[in-house]
């Protein structure tokens, strides 16, 4: 067990490893059939058709394409983006996994993407009305549920930001500001994906919560077990005292 734990510092988080193919998995196919010589103009609607195959759409998800609910943080429609969301994905997911441990942070992953989505698609009947709403594509606003976690629970009252002292819990806002501005980001799934984490990390959504004793069981069950054994990948352990005693070897 501890050999399976030891790691160097190149090696990769389980989750956020897992992750970073999925989101190239769902969203390779797509570029590729986006590629300038395989889309003409004539062809332009089917290949965006292609691109958003997966990603949040209220009309899919009601006429059953729940899969949507979960697939669409896995979406990118160019390189651009799917850049950004690799870097999203390292950070965010990365320093999360470093926290909660890799069992942890696939359930709230999956916990926070569905979460994000019931609540955009249920905001997004009033706010279409307003003004045009952007699919839903991307990690970014699981990025933002963690986000919204992590200042929600940090002990210390002001952060820098920027050069610039400001209260923690204003820190996601900004940001919410500055990713308004990436490309084929939609600020709406962003906002639900704050407001999700949000309210997790206030202690709404405490039936997400498990005792670590559990996740130190789900370390050993499929397919985290399989994880632990793939070489190169880093696992964290679900134990708190598991993670402070990873970390100082």
């Amino acid at each position: 067990a501890r050999g399976s734990m030891a790691a160097g510092p190149w090696r990769l988080l389980a989750a956020t490893a897992l992750t970073l193919l999925l989101s190239l998995g769902v969203s390779a196919p797509g570029l590729l059939r986006g590629a300038p010589a395989a889309c003409s103009a004539a062809r332009s609607s089917a290949c965006s058709s292609a691109r958003s195959a997966a990603s949040l759409r209220a009309a899919a998800v009601w006429a059953g394409e729940v899969h949507r609910l979960i697939t669409y943080i896995f979406v990118y429609e160019d390189l651009i983006s799917l850049t950004c969301g690799a870097i999203i994905i390292w950070y965010f997911a990365g320093s999360f996994e470093k926290n909660v441990g890799t069992v942890k942070h696939c359930v709230l992953t999956v916990a926070f993407a569905v979460l994000s989505a019931l609540l955009y698609l249920l905001l997004e009947t009033v706010v279409s009305r307003v003004s045009e709403v952007e699919d839903a594509k991307g990690f970014m606003p699981v990025a933002f549920a963690m986000l919204g976690v992590s200042t929600t629970r940090l002990q210390m009252k002001r952060t820098l930001f920027f050069g610039v002292r400001v209260p923690v819990v204003l820190v996601p806002w900004f940001m919410l500001c500055i990713a308004w501005f990436i490309p084929h980001s939609s600020l709406l799934s962003n906002l639900c994906g704050l407001l999700a984490g949000e309210a997790y990390g206030l202690g709404y959504c405490f039936w997400l919560d498990f005792p670590e004793s559990v996740g130190s069981k789900l370390d050993w069950v499929f397919p985290f077990s399989l994880l632990k054994r793939i070489p190169g990948l880093k696992y964290i352990p679900g134990s708190l005292a598991e993670r402070r005693a990873f970390e100082n070897s």
